[in-house]
């Protein structure tokens, strides 16, 4: 048998969603606990584990001498806005890993920034509606937007002012902000909301985001984050890709998610952990950056790696390839025969296959699957 049916670790943030991972799974949650995501795989904070011999995947394969995996898959539910953030490219983390090393800060000390030496290039595929910043809008439209937020204080005006030289002067200068302009900031737009809308009705999205921020995190300058990071609104099915480097936040919504195989996060925002500012500027690519809506096509969904690849799987009966791979059922139930083996998976089950060919695996069913697969290291 070349598949095994797998324990996946959850994790639970202030982010997390109530509902979405239990529904999922068919448990409940009588303790109320924000189910925030499920790790699928390898890594060292949320190793998968084969369900029939309890055994940690990672050490599996090891013992039978395959590669590691060289992504990790995650269902995500952000029942509220994750933080600002951004990850390092490779290069980046390999050098701020080995630093942080000597000084000798614990891996999971608060201030590491750098929790092992990989890049965290990740795509995302929504299964509810998911609502998400990513990346810088142009500058004249920032510009234009920070103009109609028409805040009259002298500090907000050297906002516009650091613009003028560029995207990195204008995001130092944005967390260097006073205290009380922190604090203008958010009372004038939960204020003014309502004559936002009516003065700039193009961008109404942007001013309720900016006001829900503001409830949330009220003195924090992010909340400014919608004016100069693009409002994305997925639908179900659909995806996007982002590269290392670039400023992003997911706000609202359930999906799967997956990424090279890290943990790697520089904060830049909405919220109350530490955030390196000189760091996160080192990491950023300074330039407009919007994502292409991505769709299957047929079946896998075109992302700018080479390091994994994902699938959407509605009732196939054949599963070519031959490296390692995850599945993921999110609806019905599917059979996985390979000879006169059977596995059966039910929406929220997972499955590993081992990094040999699927000439004998065929799949049964009325089901929509995910399916992780990565290349060799």
């Amino acid at each position: 048998m070349t598949i095994f049916k797998l324990k996946n670790q959850i994790k639970y943030y202030e982010w997390g969603s109530l509902d979405w991972i239990p529904v999922m799974l068919g448990i409940e949650n009588p303790d109320s606990l924000p189910f925030a995501e499920m790790w699928m795989g390898v890594h060292p904070a949320g190793t998968s584990i084969l369900a029939d011999i309890d055994e940690r995947l990672d050490t599996f394969m090891e013992r039978n001498s395959w590669s590691p995996l060289s992504f990790l898959f995650k269902v995500i539910a952000a029942g509220k806005p994750l933080s600002i953030q951004a990850h390092p490219s490779k290069a980046q983390a390999i050098v701020g890993f080995e630093q942080e090393n000597r000084v000798g800060f614990p891996i999971d000390a608060p201030e590491r920034n750098y929790k092992d030496a990989n890049h965290k290039p990740e795509i995302i595929c929504a299964l509810t509606p998911f609502k998400a910043m990513v990346g810088f809008r142009e500058i004249a439209e920032i510009r234009l937007l920070l103009d109609a937020f028409d805040l009259n204080d002298a500090c907000f005006i050297q906002l516009k002012v650091a613009l003028g030289n560029g995207l990195r002067p204008f995001l130092q200068a944005l967390f260097e902000l006073p205290i009380e302009t922190k604090k203008r900031i958010s009372s004038h737009i939960l204020e003014n909301y309502r004559i936002l809308c009516k003065k700039s009705p193009n961008f109404v999205e942007v001013w309720e985001t900016v006001a829900f921020f503001a409830t949330l995190y009220n003195g924090d300058p992010s909340v400014l984050s919608p004016l100069y990071l693009n409002l994305i609104n997925l639908e179900p099915g659909e995806a996007m890709f982002l590269p290392s480097g670039v400023l992003h936040a997911y706000i609202h919504g359930f999906g799967v998610e997956l990424m090279a195989n890290s943990d790697n996060v520089l904060r830049g925002g909405l919220t109350s952990k530490r955030i390196d500012v000189e760091e996160l500027l080192n990491i950023l690519k300074f330039s407009p950056f919007k994502p292409d809506i991505l769709y299957p096509s047929p079946i896998k969904y075109p992302a700018q790696t080479k390091e994994f690849s994902l699938s959407v799987l509605k009732n196939m009966e054949k599963l070519n390839g031959k490296g390692s791979a995850i599945i993921l059922v999110t609806e019905g139930t599917l059979t996985i025969s390979e000879n006169e083996d059977k596995i059966v998976l039910k929406r929220g089950e997972s499955a590993f296959f081992a990094p040999l060919c699927r000439e004998n695996i065929y799949l049964h069913g009325d089901y929509t699957a995910y399916l992780a697969e990565g290349v060799e290291t």
